[in-house]
């Protein structure tokens, strides 16, 4: 196997810089959609983000493997890389306190429509035995997305 040159691992570790400062941006744009409360925004780059987080997580997981992929780049690269990545892991953290909230505040609202759905039903009634009205209990329905 041969061993990656100095050249070689600065490269990949600008690389790296550059797609981990992409993502992040991307990232914290959808953070931004999600703390406005404009989730449908957030849509705008999903296959892009998508395709830079697989190409990332595949990165990653061969400098782990093999850490001497980087390890001759400069010190200042890796620093650079080292912050790139600290600020990706604040915004992927922020991103899901974002989506944190948003899933909260529409399962409230999800759960307040149905209550209120429920209480404006009329309920119907029915006659029983000896020829007097009963209520019958209404009916209701309501479908919940699990995934949401």
């Amino acid at each position: 196997m041969m061993t990656p040159t100095q050249e070689d691992a600065a490269e990949r570790v600008e690389q790296l810089i550059l797609l981990t400062e992409r993502l992040t941006a991307l990232v914290a744009e959808q953070a931004q959609f999600f703390e406005a409360r404009r989730p449908q925004d957030a849509v705008v780059h999903v296959e892009e983000t998508g395709r830079l987080a697989n190409l990332y997580r595949h990165e990653s997981a061969r400098i782990r493997a093999n850490p001497g992929l980087i390890s001759q780049a400069s010190l200042t690269q890796r620093k650079r890389l080292a912050r790139a990545t600290e600020a990706f892991d604040a915004v992927l953290a922020r991103q899901a306190r974002a989506v944190g909230a948003i899933k909260t505040v529409t399962e409230g609202l999800v759960r307040a429509i149905a209550e209120e759905v429920a209480s404006q039903r009329h309920r119907g009634s029915s006659y029983g035995a000896g020829g007097l009205q009963t209520p019958t209990a209404a009916a209701t329905a309501i479908t919940l997305n699990k995934r949401a």
